[in-house]
């Protein structure tokens, strides 16, 4: 049947950042939908954002392409051109290999709820992320100077 019962997806808040990078993800909270699905040539995520959490590092990624549709709430879009409020029904595109670091932040005081589209090969997608020192790969992250992070990307 394609209609998913979101409540029997399970729910996780794990990252595969390392510390301290992974503190700033604390609160959010995501179903993975693609494999559930079937979808193996997408990925699809269900995200809950709490008050205060980020979506992520600011990121960009060479070659996955990304979608994120605001359902609930309210985030602010964080990227290279500043900050943008995104509310119910926006919707957010970041094409592969554009150097556009993103991420979404909630500053209000309920949560917000969204659905995250990759596509791409993950395996051969890599990545960067401007503001700190690392950079991500199919195995995993590393230091802007090769330097790898004991820590695994989270599938």
């Amino acid at each position: 049947m394609p209609k998913l019962d979101l409540e029997a997806i399970p729910q996780t808040d794990a990252t595969g950042y390392p510390a301290p990078f992974d503190d700033d993800v604390r609160g959010r909270w995501y179903r993975r939908l693609a494999p559930v699905a079937g979808l193996s040539l997408m990925g699809a995520s269900h995200v809950t954002l709490e008050p205060g959490a980020y979506s992520s590092q600011r990121h960009w990624h060479r070659g996955q392409d990304e979608l994120v549709v605001m359902l609930e709430g309210e985030a602010i879009l964080i990227d290279d051109d500043g900050e943008t409020r995104i509310g119910p029904g926006d919707m957010l595109a970041f094409p592969a290999g554009e150097e556009n670091g993103h991420r979404l932040h909630n500053r209000a005081k309920t949560p917000c709820v969204f659905v995250a589209i990759s596509a791409g090969d993950r395996e051969k997608d890599s990545g960067e992320y401007p503001d700190i020192d690392m950079v991500f790969d199919a195995q995993g992250y590393a230091r802007k100077d090769g330097r790898r992070y004991a820590a695994e990307r989270v599938p």
